[in-house]
């Protein structure tokens, strides 16, 4: 009965961050709109910072009870289901689409930050008697954010286009009277607030009750649910045939969970966050299911061009090795 109750508390906590994060963006866009806020800005900033919102919520959340598993297995778990669930079950729909730019400029970058959480939080390489990620860590992470925001920024600005959402439309912001977009706002914040505590307590209930680590549940449970709107956003997408910025959406958020939620969470926390070498195994996993999906793009429909640039495609067996590997990798995290 416990454990029935604390899976529907579960799920309940992620249906009212979600929702929180919806009503958060939307009411925060429009008053910014009302301060002729223009809508590139709101897109690169509110907008972009909404989809990692659940993920920053429940980190904090964690973080203040000391649940510091959870807090890496949250950022490494969603980055991986971003990588192989979500580009997998789009893919298998419809063939994905990726930039030059994005294979040139974002991949490798995303390749790196996986490294560099690795170093840093492998302090026992470097002659330390324990592993974690301090405080220091955390800055170093917020610093590299802040730079490659700025470059995003200049390269928004350069090439004179707003801030696309998932389904590949440019951003327009709603309108609405200040009173609305001020109420959506503070019920977005409170069903942030409620929604991340109900998430961490009942995974940390069911963990104990499943005998789980915090790590496994945070990799799991708790990391499909943070990537939930990202995937249905994906899917609905695909179905429209209209993934031209899957992928590119996919290695944005990664570069966001890592640099920007993770470095939060590691510069706020009230103790050091303790790094289980179990979760170097997961970093593995990360990096190699980066690196097989730049594999791909090179085997894949090679060549294609589309309003004068370049584009590279994955197509459906690719995709469907995606999803193949990441319910391995699900199957074997739950039974070790």
């Amino acid at each position: 009965m416990v454990l029935v109750k604390a899976l529907a508390l579960l799920i309940f906590g992620f249906i009212i961050l979600v929702k929180g994060a919806d009503f958060l963006v939307d009411g925060a866009s429009a008053l910014a709109k009302k301060f002729n806020i223009s809508d590139m800005i709101i897109g690169l900033t509110i907008v972009s910072f909404g989809t990692s919102l659940p993920e920053l919520v429940v980190n904090l959340d964690a973080a203040f009870k000391g649940a510091n598993d959870m807090i890496l297995g949250n950022i490494i778990g969603s980055n991986i289901y971003n990588t192989c669930l979500i580009l997998g079950a789009s893919g298998i729909i419809y063939p994905l689409v990726v930039s030059k730019t994005t294979l040139q400029k974002e991949f490798p970058f995303s390749v790196a930050i996986i490294l560099l959480l690795f170093l840093l939080a492998n302090d026992t390489l470097f002659g330390s008697s324990d592993n974690f990620l301090s405080h220091v860590d955390g800055i170093i992470m917020l610093s590299l954010f802040f730079l490659f925001f700025l470059y995003i920024a200049y390269d928004v600005k350069k090439s004179n286009k707003s801030k696309t959402n998932e389904e590949g439309q440019l951003e327009a912001v709603e309108s609405m009277p200040i009173p609305k977009s001020t109420l959506l706002i503070v019920i977005g914040g409170i069903g942030l607030y409620f929604g991340g505590g109900l998430i961490v307590e009942n995974a940390k209930i069911i963990a104990e009750m499943a005998q789980l680590s915090e790590r496994v549940i945070g990799l799991t449970v708790v990391a499909i649910g943070t990537s939930l709107p990202e995937l249905m956003t994906s899917v609905v997408a695909a179905f429209k045939k209209n993934s031209d910025i899957a992928i590119g959406n996919v290695i944005g958020s990664n570069i966001f969970n890592i640099l920007l939620v993770l470095g939060v969470s590691a510069s706020v926390s009230p103790e050091i966050i303790h790094y289980d070498l179990a979760s170097n195994f997961d970093l593995y996993f990360l990096l190699f299911s980066t690196a097989l999906l730049f594999l791909f793009l090179f085997t894949g429909t090679k060549g294609s061009v589309k309003e004068g640039q370049k584009f590279y495609l994955i197509d459906k067996w690719q995709a469907t090795i995606l999803l193949v590997i990441v319910v391995g990798y699900t199957i074997w995290v739950l039974l070790s």
